[in-house]
This record gives structure tokens, C-alpha cells and sequence, in this order.
């Protein structure tokens, strides 16, 4: 594609060479520059693409987007494109690149603190049963129908995107689902994007160590509805009192779901058990495979997505009885003499709240009239918003029986100074039920050497994760599996 092609619709401050350049591939990643490329100078969090350009051009750059003219470009062997926002550009120079492929399906992102991959995986799941093919872009993984690709970031850069999106075009995709971060709308992520609907689950405490102050938070989430076209709706879970604040300056059309007040869709929790939810669904009876009220929410969400996307409510409400939960939420692993480990990717207060008082809801009195201890296993991961550790700590304790803090992803802190941090959210009166190990192995043995038949353990921080992060080293650890493992040696040191 030539280059004054690549740049149709794009606001540009100044050039300087020929625009009729070819143009083979984009990056803003010197490293994968090559013949053909248009290397875009990025401003980051870590590094400036800016300080890259030089090496750009020696490997063979075809053209440079960036927003300060190097002296000399001019005369430059190359040509220079000047922009106000490189990163916004790249959003907009990625969808010509690739002919608009978010236009040519129906694309509905999430966004929110908790919630985002469990609504995106249930809508992936929903749509593929009600016979559409369909892309999946979220944390645990990006998928393109039946073809599962890894997943490195919540929201992946937006050249990637729109490579995928391409990507699941040609296998006939017409409906994908994407997980939309607060960091993806800050840092011009989603640039570019023409989205069908948006989905707000809730916000609360969490990211403050990118963005500062909750206030940028909500901001950086209501950014997302922002940009929405008036072609697309704006879905808001109105039980959030932040909920109503999405909305406010969307062009989209404005739906609410609720269980709680009036909303376009509305729900109420009849029952809730280990075995699911039995809800009232627009005053219809269904019962769901998922468990909680948090699930209540997003099942309602999924549903509300799937009418305002022209399907039946019938068909929907149908489907989504079968449907199972997403990898790592509210998995259980449940040992032979009846203990019920629950893994989950818990790893924010409100989250980590949300499932402990489900587990507080469901957990009923044994034979004996004993009623279950609830056992929890929980850490916070390194290098991330710190202020919520001592609270994490403080939930586990009001909702557990006993507690294990323990390592979580530590990255490139001290795992005792982040325990340190937690331990200062243990009351004084929690001390006594309260544990610290390091080890987070040797930390669900413990929980389950503590617990009896009937007893509930919740394994909660990293989910569906399968490895664990130390100084730059991710090695191999599944909570899932190393929670089958403890069950397994305490069965066979009881024979």
C-alpha cells in the first residue's frame, strides 16, 4: 500500500519526502523493522520510539510516522510523517493498512474492573451455540473460532488487533468479542476501532498504580463509551453507581441491565447453590451452570448484549442454561472425601469480596450440623497498585474461617515485603486465624491439611494462570493443579 493511502483520514502536522513510498508492513517495535516497514515512534511508559528511529531507518525502514521531526528529515533517505499523537495514528494507520476490518464485524467490547473475561468468553461461547463463527480477544486467550491463540495482554497493540481481526475474517468470523482495559483506552489501544457495542460490568479499586487516582480510572473507562459510534449501544450495569456516568457523553445508543432497579434488562437471584443460579430473566425462570451474584450480573449483561445484537431472547436465555464457567472463575477442584477447593482469578478487593460472599451464601450445614470452614489462599502480585494489599488481606479475614497469605506473582518485588503490606490489613483479632507462607505450593498444602469434609478452600489471585512470575522467570505452577496434587497426597497419607 502506498503511503498517502495508509494516511487517508489522518490529520498530519507535517511530511517530508515522497508519500508515494510503498509501504509492506507496520511496527512500532524497531526491533521487527525490515524492508517495507512503516516504523511508528511511540511515546511509552518505558521507552520513547522517538530514540529508535535512527535504528529504524539503518535497518531498512521504509517510512517514519512520528510526532517531532528529527533535524535533517528533509533531506532524510527516507520520508517523515509529523503527527500530534503517535500512538492514536498507529490505531488509525493500522485500520487503512488492513481495510477497516472492525467494520466488517460485528464487534462488542468489554470493559470494567471485574468481569470482562468472563462476559466476553460467555458471549464467544454464546454465539458459537447459536451458530455463528466467532473471534475471542480477552486475558486468557484470543481465539479465532475453534483455533485458540495465547494471550500476552488483556487488550493486545492495536497493529495485532487488527492483524487478528483480519485473521478471523478470513475464517468467516461475524461477531467477535474483545476485553477493552482501562491501560488499552489510555494508551490509544483500541484507536481506530469501530465497535458494534460496548458492556460496563463495574469498577472498583484497582490499576491506581497506572493511573494515579481512581478519578483517572473512571475516566479512562468511560473513554471507551466515549467513543462508541450512535450505530452501536452502550450497555451499563445501573446496580454500579458509576454505572450511569458511562453513558453520559456517548453518542451510542443507552441500555441498562439491573437486579435491582428498572432497566431495559432486568434479573432477580431466586436460588444459589454450588450447583447454580436460578434466576428471573425478564421475567422468564432459567436456571444457569454458574454460580454467585457476580454471575448473576454478567449473565445478565451476556443476555442483554445478545437481544440488542437482534438475537431471540428465547434462543439466548436457552443457550446460556448449558453454558460453563470460563477457565480459572469460580473453577472447583473437589477431592475425594468431599473438600471443595475453589480457584479463582479474585485479585482486587471487590472481586475477592464478591466470591467469598458467595461462598458465605452457599455454604450449608453438614450432616453433623457442622457448617463448613471457609479457608482462603490468597496473595497480591508484584509491581502493581500496592494500596490494595492490606485491604485484600482485611476482606479474607472477614469473610474466612482461616487464612494463608501467600505469594501470588511476585515480578520484581520482594515476595516478604508484599506479605509485609498484606499483614498490615490483618485486624488484631483476625491474628490468631491468620498464617503467612511464602511458598504458595507449600501454602495450599497447608489449606488443605487444615480442612475436613464439607470445608471450603479458596484458592484465589492468579486463576487460569499457569505459571507463576519471580524476578523476570515464569515458571510452570496451576493452582487448579497443584490444588489436585495436595488432595491427592492427603488422601493417600490417610490410608
Amino acid at each position: 500500500m502506498l503511503l498517502k493511502d495508509l494516511l487517508y483520514k489522518i490529520p498530519l502536522l507535517a511530511t517530508a519526502g515522497s508519500m508515494d513510498t510503498d509501504i509492506t508492513s507496520l511496527t512500532m517495535d524497531s526491533r521487527k523493522v525490515g524492508p517495507g516497514s512503516l516504523f511508528i515512534a511511540v511515546r511509552g511508559t518505558v521507552a520513547d520510539g522517538h530514540t529508535f528511529i535512527d535504528t529504524a531507518v539503518a535497518q531498512g525502514a521504509a517510512a517514519i510516522v512520528c510526532e517531532e521531526l528529527p533535524a535533517g528529515a528533509n533531506a532524510a533517505a527516507v520520508p517523515f510523517v509529523q503527527v500530534q499523537d503517535s500512538a492514536r495514528t498507529m490505531g488509525l494507520l493500522a485500520a487503512n493498512f488492513y481495510s477497516q476490518p472492525s467494520k466488517r464485524v460485528k464487534l462488542v467490547g468489554v470493559t470494567g474492573t471485574n468481569g470482562k473475561t468472563s462476559v466476553a468468553t460467555l458471549l464467544f461461547r454464546l454465539f458459537r451455540n447459536l451458530g455463528y463463527r466467532c473471534g475471542l480477544l480477552s486475558t486468557v486467550q484470543n481465539q479465532i473460532d475453534d483455533q485458540v491463540i495465547p494471550a500476552t495482554h488483556t487488550t493486545p497493540d492495536v497493529i495485532t488487533t487488527n492483524q487478528l481481526l483480519t485473521q478471523m475474517l478470513e475464517h468467516g468470523c461475524t461477531h467477535v468479542f474483545m476485553e477493552v482495559s482501562s491501560h488499552a483506552v489510555v494508551q490509544e489501544r483500541i484507536a481506530g476501532l469501530t465497535f458494534a457495542g460496548g458492556i460496563f460490568t463495574n469498577i472498583t479499586h484497582d490499576h491506581l498504580d497506572f493511573h494515579g487516582t481512581f478519578d483517572n480510572y473512571i475516566r479512562a473507562k468511560k473513554g471507551f463509551f466515549d467513543q462508541l459510534p450512535a450505530s452501536a449501544f452502550a450497555l451499563t450495569n445501573v446496580d454500579d453507581k458509576r454505572g450511569l456516568v458511562m453513558l453520559q457523553n456517548t453518542a451510542a445508543r443507552k441500555e441498562t441491565y439491573s437486579l435491582q432497579t428498572l432497566a431495559t434488562f432486568k434479573g432477580k437471584v431466586l436460588a444459589d447453590s454450588l450447583f447454580g443460579l436460578n434466576m428471573l430473566v425478564d421475567d422468564r425462570e432459567v436456571w444457569f451452570k454458574l454460580i454467585g451474584r457476580f454471575n448473576a450480573y454478567n449473565l445478565l449483561s451476556v443476555y442483554g448484549a445478545a437481544v440488542l445484537l437482534g438475537e431471540d431472547p428465547a434462543d439466548v436465555l436457552t443457550l446460556l442454561s448449558g453454558v460453563t464457567p470460563p477457565p480459572g472463575r469460580f473453577e472447583q477442584v473437589v477431592s475425594d472425601d468431599r473438600i471443595v477447593g475453589i480457584v479463582d482469578y479474585a485479585h482486587t478487593p471487590d472481586a475477592l469480596q464478591n466470591v467469598l460472599e458467595t461462598i458465605q451464601d452457599i455454604r450449608h450445614a453438614d450432616e453433623q450440623d457442622r457448617l463448613p470452614q471457609i479457608i482462603t489462599v490468597v496473595g497480591c502480585g508484584g509491581n502493581r497498585d500496592a494500596a490494595k494489599r492490606p485491604i485484600m488481606a482485611e476482606i479474607a479475614c472477614r469473610f474466612s474461617d482461616r487464612v494463608i497469605l501467600t505469594s501470588d506473582n511476585p515480578r520484581f518485588e520482594d515476595p516478604a515485603a508484599i506479605l509485609e503490606q498484606m499483614q498490615a490489613g490483618v485486624p488484631p483479632v483476625d491474628a490468631k486465624k491468620t498464617v503467612t507462607i511464602e511458598d504458595r505450593r507449600d501454602a495450599i498444602n497447608r489449606a488443605v491439611s487444615l480442612a475436613k469434609p464439607h470445608d471450603i478452600i479458596l484458592v484465589a489471585g492468579k486463576g487460569h494462570e499457569t505459571y507463576q512470575d519471580l524476578q523476570g522467570v515464569k515458571s510452570d505452577f496451576d493452582d487448579r493443579a497443584v490444588l489436585r496434587d495436595a488432595f491427592l497426597k492427603s488422601e493417600r497419607a490417610k490410608e
